[in-house]
């Protein structure tokens, strides 16, 4: 029976597993006392401190430059120790057979990029937190790049969504006392409508260049995820990315729907992205870098 493929685009990405030199085995390293055993969410300026980064399930640490890393070590079904930093710290998994010297071995070698993305995701938490949005009138929010003022209007109904764009407006039929969850699912339900017409017309406007069908366009709300791509032609978009300047969705587009083409991230596919997108790369970075509010 045919098998259902599917490719994703995520949020934050891993380093490439590499194998580790080996060495003798060192000292016993620290265990985190009680740490597997939390389940309470850190404090943003417990998690990722400039000399201590701690994952809230964290289970071991290491000493990296002048930082400890405290991280979560899991076993995983793999051929190789993998690394990932993402918005709670860093995940380090190995298969069953690697000893745990190893693994350590491994960390300390890959310190710079390690303390570099941890680095990067602190940063980057903090312009998050900055970009949350306070839901009254007159609250600020990025549409296709550009920021639109919340104006509560409770004499106009504005028809089925409850909002209107006028210019750099967005007119919402709410009472000026309604409350922040009202406004803010009042505009998340106009940002999905506009989700859904703008990436129906950028995935109409790539697949011909990439000579691919696509069969159905599904919103997302993944927490990691930017974009999936089915075999069966079913593309799945986070309507998140209606945050985002025209540019940037294109290549979360064209991304996906290459993918409908080549079934992987080889050199053949990104030559694919890059036959209707040059720019790619450029774009692929502001597509990391930048930090939506969050919802």
């Amino acid at each position: 029976m045919h098998r259902l493929l599917q490719l994703t685009l995520d949020f934050f990405e891993a380093s490439p597993a590499e194998p580790p030199a080996k060495a003798k085995e060192p000292p016993k390293p620290r265990r985190v006392e009680g740490a597997a055993r939390t389940t309470a969410e850190p404090r943003l300026d417990e998690l990722l401190q400039p000399a201590s980064f701690r994952h809230p399930r964290a289970n071991r640490e290491a000493v990296l430059g002048d930082s400890v890393v405290a991280f979560e070590f899991k076993r995983a079904r793999r051929r190789n120790i993998g690394f990932m930093v993402g918005p709670e710290g860093l995940t380090v998994s190995a298969p069953k057979w690697v000893p745990l010297y190893e693994v350590d071995d491994a960390v300390r070698s890959k310190s710079p990029w390690i303390l570099k993305k941890l680095g990067d995701a602190h940063d980057r938490q903090h312009r998050v937190e900055a970009a949350r949005i306070d839901w009254c009138d007159g609250a600020v929010f990025p549409y296709l790049g550009e920021s639109l003022v919340v104006t509560l209007d409770p004499a106009r109904a504005w028809g089925d969504s409850g909002a209107m764009l006028d210019g750099d407006r967005l007119r919402v039929g709410l009472a000026h006392d309604a409350q922040a969850p009202q406004i803010r699912d009042t505009v998340q339900a106009w940002l999905m409508r506009q989700a859904q017409r703008v990436f129906t017309e950028r995935l109409e406007h790539f697949a011909p260049k990439l000579g691919v069908r696509w069969r159905k366009l599904a919103l997302s709300n993944a927490g990691t995820r930017w974009g999936t791509a089915h075999s069966d032609g079913t593309i799945r978009l986070n309507w998140r990315l209606v945050h985002f300047h025209l540019p940037v969705i294109d290549y979360v587009v064209a991304h996906e729907l290459s993918h409908l083409r080549v079934m992987d991230h080889s050199p053949k596919f990104w030559d694919t992205v890059a036959s209707v997108l040059p720019e790619y790369r450029h774009l692929r970075g502001q597509l990391k870098d930048e930090a939506l509010p969050p919802w």
